[in-house]
């Protein structure tokens, strides 16, 4: 190779990697916003404790994926050769560190962000009542095990359902850029099997079965952390696009974040709507979990889809967030932050409607979206792909949240959640208002 190719390439490596590093810093801020957006959502007693519980997210993620976790999704026993279709078999605790490069170690530092932000939905879900022994195992599960075969199988190139892999499946591969899947419903459905497992918190349903109004109890802190995860999604949604290293790829990270900016401002306004047809109210934390539904609906498909189906996927979020809520109240199901119908539900929409709007020109073959004239075949991988994750979520979480129901270590005791987790279980309030407390 001529010295002007190496060094062309170099600058390419080097590009990738502060593309990497940079949208790895952007989405492990939004361990920010979950943080201020959980501590809004819930009642004052408990802020302490999902405040320690998303600052161990990052801390045990971190120390689950590089033992285990990146070996999973991505490893093999050696460089030469490939991986099993189902799970990654090699570089456990990075033991293949000496042959990484800059974009190699970018690459590991990425995905931690991405499994953390994972292992934080699922919190959301099961706020206010979890033993704190119970949060550290499914952190760890989560993170170390179920998210990682579930990258494997969507983002690695060994991966059995893959679109890295073009022996799969006829050259038809299921297409999640950013995680609508991989994530979101990861996240969302390990949350729903907490919520199940643990039962409602106390007093949130009547006698009747009626839901009992627990509004958390600080919009500002609401509203922060969904600006900061709004910022954060873009280092989440272009970040994926992995490379700076033609014309082309710059055109896709310029047009995931556009699409990512359409979809948030649709799903914000058309949840204010919808919000004020049925409940005659403009509700703000409405418009923020709607801001969140159409990011979580874009993340797949944000540099296959063009402007208007962008628009409309997003819309039909903002009526599958509302939809889903309803049926989880119906069903007396309790979910604190709404972390199913956000992320398990519109991640489902999410990963769907790019089987249905992904256009061809930005695919480059001929398996584009159904309702755009390219046939069944992208859809139905998609299908496959969001019942294969929804499944193996479930199943794994749901066991492991029955073992620790039956062990009684998964729910806290009826005087701990009256009395509240801050004080009972983390020696004080977050908020310090007595005398003494403000100096």
């Amino acid at each position: 190779m001529a010295a002007n190719e190496l060094a062309i390439t170099g600058l390419q490596g080097a590009a990738n990697t502060n593309l990497l590093l940079f949208c790895s810093a952007l989405v492990f801020f939004m361990q920010a916003g979950f943080a201020m957006l959980c501590a809004g959502s819930i009642r004052s007693k408990n802020v302490m404790n999902i405040l320690i519980k998303n600052v161990l997210d990052a801390c045990v993620g971190a120390l689950a994926f590089f033992a285990v976790g990146y070996g999973l999704a991505y490893g093999r026993k050696t460089n030469k050769d490939t991986a099993g279709d189902y799970i990654g078999e090699g570089n456990f605790f990075l033991s293949n560190s000496a042959t990484l490069t800059g974009e190699g170690w970018a690459h590991f530092l990425f995905n931690w962000a991405f499994a953390a932000a994972a292992a934080t939905i699922c919190s959301g879900a099961m706020a206010e009542r979890t033993q704190f022994v119970a949060y550290l195992g499914y952190s760890a599960l989560l993170t170390g095990f179920v998210y990682p075969v579930v990258v494997h199988w969507c983002w690695s190139s060994d991966g059995w359902i893959s679109s890295f892999n073009s022996s799969k499946w006829s050259g038809v591969g299921f297409i999640d850029l950013a995680g609508s899947g991989v994530v979101h419903m990861v996240g969302g459905f390990a949350g729903l099997m907490g919520a199940i497992m643990l039962g409602p918190r106390t007093g949130r349903f009547g006698m009747n079965g009626q839901p009992v109004p627990m509004p958390g109890h600080n919009a500002t802190l609401t509203v922060l952390g969904t600006f900061v995860l709004w910022v954060g999604w873009y280092g989440f949604n272009p970040g994926s696009v992995y490379a700076l290293k033609d014309l082309g790829s710059a055109e896709q990270v310029g047009r995931s974040a556009v699409m990512t900016t359409l979809a948030a401002a649709t799903g914000g306004v058309a949840t204010l709507f919808l919000h004020r047809a049925f409940n005659k109210v403009w509700d703000l934390v409405a418009v923020c979990n709607g801001i969140l539904a159409g990011l979580v609906s874009i993340t797949a498909g944000c540099n296959v889809m063009d402007t208007h189906w962008t628009i409309f996927t997003a819309f039909v979020s903002a009526l599958i967030l509302r939809g889903s809520a309803k049926l989880l109240l119906k069903l007396r199901i309790d979910d604190p932050l709404e972390a199913f119908p956000i992320h398990g539900a519109c991640g489902v929409w999410g990963c769907l409607a790019v089987g249905l709007f992904a256009k061809k020109k930005f695919l480059g073959n001929e398996n584009y979206g159904l309702v755009l004239g390219g046939g069944g075949d992208l859809i139905g991988v998609q299908i496959t792909g969001v019942l294969a994750i929804a499944a193996w979520t479930s199943v794994t979480l749901g066991v492991f949240f029955f073992i620790l129901r039956k062990l009684g270590l998964l729910r806290i005791s009826g005087s701990e959640e009256m009395e509240g987790l801050d004080t009972s279980k983390h020696g004080g309030s977050a908020y310090n208002m007595e005398k003494g407390g403000m100096y």
